[in-house]
């Protein structure tokens, strides 16, 4: 940890009396500036200031965005844009999650008989987050954990299929491999165009494709591989006329996209706030729509499962790592006060100009959709002649910049995938794009 840090931190709780911390510790429902550490509260002040500047204007220029970013902990020149793998956590995020951990560390009693308490505060803010109810909501430790436990859970036959798309996760994948070897489902893919038209003839592919036998849709809501944002209402929608569940795999969507869980009509929905949401790894979250609850066995038993009449019942698991919960709780309070409508709007104004520039290059192909409805913060693309791990290489060490390759030569996937977050800028676009046309420019 930062040695100046940890001294500011040591010196805050210093001669703080346990009675004294458990009232603060307690204190209201909500962490606002006066519950939070002077840390965090100095920094939710500068966020209040600059929200108070520009209170009429919803995408706000880059003075903003520059000032958001000095409250995330970067080394020194690096420019992180892929956080769809894993992504930094703001300042007072950390600042949470040290707090907690020392309180694990030096007092185990507070942590046992308090932290609980806090936990379902978080419950209810992290339900509201995504326009869902707390009853709804289980907390996991990721999305890959929320598939298996919807995966494992469903009553499935021999015979029984479940759709999913060619560009599916591993973690969409194997749940149901899995569940194919022991019961006798059946796996059936569905080819997702990269990039495909439009809504209609995605839901169209899908909707051919169900049978009598069709229990479950399992999709990405965020496609690792091409950046789309797949059509969940239409599909749920369609879907639900049909009889048929449907299970989002969000691992990108908490942070990127201003969610609405009723609005979606998605019945299940896994996500991974570690991301785009600026929350430690470790904490996931998993919605499981009320009326579907009683169709879900729990994969992990202990004491509640068989009581809880509520998504809970998913997530007796025994001992956790509560500093990660809390800390995700922070990740949840730094997001409201930027807004969720100016953070998803700030992350489809980078990718749609870096789309934009990219389509002028040429021999740059787009593997994501430019339609604002169906692309959110990650751009997937390729360049002829160019090899995407030279992409990824070259921008590393010429700028500082962290990219990754995605897909697969076999399925024509290939290529390299950008982030744009909240903490970029378009500098850091427009450098991304300077080294894509010394590539090409250079090519072999």
């Amino acid at each position: 940890m930062n040695e100046f840090l940890t001294s500011q931190m040591e010196q805050q709780w210093k001669g703080v009396s346990r009675r004294n911390f458990v009232k603060y510790f307690l204190a209201g429902s909500a962490l606002s500036a006066s519950s939070l550490s002077k840390l965090n509260a100095s920094i939710y002040q500068s966020i209040a200031s600059m929200n108070q500047k520009h209170i009429k204007d919803e995408s706000p220029d880059g003075v903003y965005w520059e000032a958001l970013r000095k409250h995330f902990m970067f080394q020194d020149g690096l420019i992180m844009m892929n956080n769809g793998t894993l992504g930094p956590m703001p300042k007072p995020v950390f600042n949470t999650l040290m707090k907690f951990f020392k309180l694990q560390a030096t007092n185990p009693f507070d942590v046992y008989n308090y932290v609980p308490r806090k936990k379902d505060e978080i419950r209810s803010r992290l339900a509201q987050f995504i326009k869902a109810s707390p009853e709804e909501v289980a907390i996991t430790r990721n999305t890959t954990e929320g598939i298996n436990f919807i995966a494992n859970g469903l009553d499935m036959k021999k015979g029984d299929e479940v759709l999913i798309s060619t560009m599916e996760h591993p973690a969409g994948i194997h749940p149901w491999r899995l569940k194919k070897e022991r019961y006798g489902i059946k796996i059936k893919k569905v080819p997702l165009g990269l990039p495909p038209k439009n809504a209609s003839q995605i839901i169209e592919k899908f909707r051919k494709a169900i049978t009598p036998q069709t229990k479950i849709i399992s999709v990405s809501h965020t496609v690792y591989i091409s950046g789309l944002i797949f059509p969940l209402k239409e599909l749920c929608e369609m879907a639900h006329e049909k009889g048929v569940l449907v299970l989002a795999d969000s691992a990108h969507g908490i942070g990127m996209l201003n969610l609405d869980m009723k609005k979606l009509g998605v019945d299940f929905f896994a996500a991974s706030p570690y991301k785009w949401l600026g929350a430690p790894t470790g904490a996931g979250l998993l919605y499981i729509r009320k009326d579907v609850q009683d169709q879900v066995w729990p994969t992990i038993a202990s004491w509640g499962w068989d009581r809880y009449e509520s998504a809970r019942k998913f997530e007796t698991v025994g001992q956790r790592a509560d500093a990660l919960i809390i800390a995700m709780g922070e990740a949840l309070n730094f997001q409201n006060r930027v807004g969720k409508t100016r953070i998803e709007r700030r992350i489809k104004a980078l990718a749609g100009y870096l789309k934009r520039e990219l389509k002028k290059i040429p021999g740059v192909r787009l593997h994501t959709s430019e339609d604002p409805y169906l692309s959110g913060g990650l751009t997937a693309f390729s360049v002829e002649g160019v090899k995407p791990s030279d992409i990824v290489n070259y921008l590393r060490e010429k700028y500082n910049i962290v990219i990754r390759t995605i897909g697969s030569k076999e399925e024509g996937t290939y290529g390299v995938r950008v982030s744009t977050p909240i903490y970029t800028n378009f500098k850091h676009v427009d450098m991304v794009l300077d080294g894509i046309q010394h590539l090409v420019r250079h090519k072999v």
